[in-house]
């Protein structure tokens, strides 16, 4: 694994040209709230307004009053949404983090998009996290996509504390750290 690619927070995505992305992989990590997911929506649109084959996952937030009230699976490819998450103790999924319980069909579904992906111009993935790293469970087949997808630009969203044990299966990646001072 390289060290980071930028320093914290210097590289919003709207000024990456999509199509001069090389192949690889690139760990997209930062603290809670730093806009991992935010920067790979922006890469998403920039590579959709290039008329890039996008394909892969990302799970926005859901807000209620301000707050985190769960998160949905979003598919690059087709725009559907599903319900991914919903705050712990909400009784509303089957498999439980330490703050969430995620929704074990959307998983499936999840699972099931990233399985038909045999090839794009871009890949991207948010999040993977001690479900898939620790616990061999969750969007699984986004581990599987990039461990046999060295040829295409893959950009992966994981938190901090498991960007080792990413780098540890993929030591071929780089990193990129987002910072929650450098959000617009």
């Amino acid at each position: 694994m390289t060290s980071p690619v930028n320093p914290p927070g210097a590289l919003p995505a709207g000024f990456i040209s999509p199509r001069d992305l090389k192949p690889g992989l690139t760990l997209v990590t930062g603290p809670r709230d730093a806009g991992k997911t935010r920067w790979c929506m922006d890469l998403a649109d920039s590579a959709r307004a290039a008329g890039m084959d996008l394909r892969g996952l990302v799970s926005p937030a859901l807000m209620e009053g301000g707050e985190k009230s769960g998160y949905d699976l979003l598919d690059l490819g087709s725009g559907e949404r599903r319900r991914l998450a919903w705050r712990l103790g909400e009784g509303r999924g089957s498999l439980a983090t330490d703050h969430w319980q995620m929704v074990e069909d959307a998983m499936e579904w999840g699972n099931g998009i990233l399985r038909s992906i045999h090839n794009c111009e871009i890949f991207i993935l948010d999040e993977i996290g001690p479900l898939e790293l620790e616990k061999g469970v969750g969007l699984t087949a986004g581990l599987e996509f990039v461990d046999v997808h060295r040829h295409i630009p893959c950009f992966v969203a994981v938190r901090p504390s498991l960007v080792q044990k990413a780098g540890r299966r993929w030591d071929w990646a780089e990193i990129l750290v987002l910072n929650a001072e450098a959000k617009p």
